[in-house]
């Protein structure tokens, strides 16, 4: 670990794993705009668009967030890999770029705190003059300080309120972050109130704060979970409330009930029995009248069995709960599950599994058995050493459901159970090719057995179920991943066919589709040594591409230099990661057993 930073290469590379690693090597010379603190790092990436990059060191490590989509949904991308790096290759200065951060603010501290009440006064007047957002907030606290509900209300509404964050009606991704900043601000003021003796003003207050935010929630793009966050505090402010308050119980359960079976519920994660200390034994009474009587009006409503379900569980009525369960069985055998479940939580284990066994016998084959349900049964099975029970419920499964799943899981079997040979197997692919059709051409979907003979590593067998026509476009490039190193010339052909069709389209998802193709073909050139077949070709693409001036940056990035920059080109590192995407279809045969693809280049198959 780098004695600077809290991380090193090796960090980076396990949040990211080796595939972004690698591409984030690529962006390197692309990083800007770069800003250490004292633990955290931001930056710009130029990638596809301009992307903003937060590292942030943690006791328990590094975490990155960045906007591209892929680093939206959470992950540890190459921007945030590329940023680590340029920190990384700056580690001498660090301790000198986070010594200027923290200067300014002590300097601000110092000067602050030797200004007099008039001065300070008159600074907060110029702010709050030009800031709506400050201004709002510190109305709010001053209400607070005061007497005046009503006002404490509008004030938090207020806060809650998205039209100054909304374009066209909508609040975008943009802009949510401020406006949950915002809103995190009627959070501590319910809290405030609470802590200096109004909890029961507060229990009002956040009722109202409560609906007003679910009103919105919908209209407001919160990819990152912060207004979904601010909800959650919203609703925890209520709780802590109604435990110091401890308002009516019997309306406090009217109010929680109508919250829970409403439209407005999905904003927060509110659960009726964590207020049991606060509705006491009459306001969980209420809540249990309340329903059961919406469950008789609409017994199919999730929503009301849910609530029951909580209920039930809170109050340990287990054979009840089993009753509710029982009287709506799924097809799939997955309500099965949920009572046995319910069953070995409560200690009774031998129930558990006959309801489980009982699923497995009941379950529709046209939806199930649910694939959870098998596993129960298979689990405990194995832990009562009844392998030959667990390898006939297996095979039962991959003839109802033909899935890669399912071979795995018979593969499992039979292995512990020492017979996985070459009957067993190859009575289990039959299986899988029996269900498969093969194909002139590429649809959206491949078959389970090329799945299962990727999974088992059995290339060649995969190849020739590929070639006779049981492979989708997904497999044909995964196959060519997996084997370009013994079979260049094979998954060449694979990778030139693909870049055909994306040489018409445009788009940055496209563009890095076909760069990624285009890495992939390189690598394969210079496994079979023809190298200026490749240079050749980059030739000509770039020039029919031209117009295409993002493709063409993308195409610089990652070194796919036009030919005048070749010498460039052969310095480019070895080895390259690439990302897997849709191949269109498999090589064309032509006599002498060679593969063509639109390009006329041609490779054994």
């Amino acid at each position: 670990m780098n004695n600077v930073l809290g991380f090193d290469e090796d960090e980076l590379r396990r949040l990211a794993g080796p595939r972004s690693f690698e591409r984030g090597l690529g962006y390197v010379s692309s990083v800007s705009a770069l800003e250490i603190g004292e633990r955290s790092i931001t930056a710009a990436v130029e990638g596809t668009d301009a992307y903003e990059v937060d590292l942030t060191e943690q006791a328990n490590g590094l975490t990155g967030r960045c906007d591209c989509p892929y680093g939206q949904e959470g992950n540890f991308c190459k921007h945030c890999v590329a940023v680590g790096l340029t920190v990384l290759r700056q580690a001498g200065s660090v301790p000198r770029h986070r010594a200027a951060a923290a200067s300014p603010g002590r300097q601000l501290t110092t000067w602050l705190e030797s200004r007099s009440r008039d001065e300070l006064l008159s600074l907060v007047k110029e702010h709050i003059a030009g800031n709506r957002s400050l201004r709002h907030r510190l109305e709010l606290r001053a209400a607070a300080a005061g007497n005046d509900l009503s006002a404490v209300r509008e004030r938090v509404l207020g806060l809650l309120d998205t039209r100054p964050f909304a374009r066209y009606g909508y609040v975008e991704h943009a802009d949510a972050h401020a406006y949950g900043l915002q809103a995190a601000e009627a959070v501590s003021a319910l809290r405030t109130l609470t802590e200096t003796g109004r909890a029961t003003e507060a229990v009002e207050v956040a009722r109202d704060a409560i609906e007003a935010l679910a009103r919105t929630y919908g209209e407001i793009d919160d990819s990152d979970g912060v207004i979904g966050n601010v909800a959650n505090e919203l609703a925890e402010a209520h709780l802590e409330a109604c435990r110091t308050a401890r308002p009516d119980p019997v309306r406090t359960a009217d109010w929680l009930v109508d919250h829970l079976l409403g439209d407005l519920s999905d904003a927060t994660d509110i659960l009726l029995p964590d207020y049991a200390d606060a509705l006491g034994a009459a306001g969980l009474a209420r809540a249990h009248e309340r329903a059961a009587a919406a469950l008789r009006d609409c017994p199919k409503g999730w929503a009301e069995k849910y609530l029951m379900e909580q209920l039930m569980r809170a109050e340990g009525s287990v054979d009840a709960l089993i009753a509710l369960h029982a009287a709506d069985l799924a097809p799939s055998g997955a309500t099965h599950l949920l009572i046995a479940q319910e069953l070995e939580r409560a200690g009774r284990p031998a129930e558990a599994l006959e309801w489980a066994e009982r699923g497995l016998r009941e379950a529709d084959p046209e939806h199930g058995p649910d694939s959870r349900l098998s596993g129960f049964v298979c689990e405990r099975y194995t832990r009562a050493g009844r392998s030959a029970d667990v390898l006939s419920i297996r095979r039962d499964v991959l003839l109802q459901r033909r899935s890669l799943a399912a071979y795995r899981d018979l593969r499992t079997a039979a292995r512990a159970a020492g017979c996985w040979d070459e009957t067993e197997r190859t009575r289990a692919l039959e299986l899988l090719r029996a269900d498969a059709r093969p194909r002139k051409s590429l649809g959206p979907t491949g078959s389970a057995l090329l799945d299962a003979l990727l999974d088992d590593g059995d290339h060649d067998a995969a190849w020739e179920a590929a070639t006779a026509g049981y492979a989708d476009s997904r497999q044909w490039l995964a196959l060519a991943d997996l084997t370009r190193d013994d079979r260049p010339a094979d998954a060449l052909a694979v990778y030139l066919r693909l870049i055909g069709p994306l040489l018409t389209q445009t788009g940055d998802a496209t563009y890095e589709h076909l760069t990624e193709l285009l890495l992939s073909a390189r690598v394969c050139h210079r496994a079979l040594g023809t190298e200026d077949a490749f240079t050749a070709y980059m030739a000509t693409l770039r020039a029919e591409q031209k117009r295409k001036r993002k493709l063409m940056a993308i195409l610089d990035q990652h070194g796919l230099y036009h030919p005048s920059s070749s010498a460039r080109l052969r310095r480019k590192d070895m080895r390259e990661t690439t990302q897997p995407v849709s191949p269109a279809s498999g090589p064309e045969r032509v006599p002498g057993g060679a593969c063509r693809d639109h390009t006329g280049l041609t490779g054994s198959c």
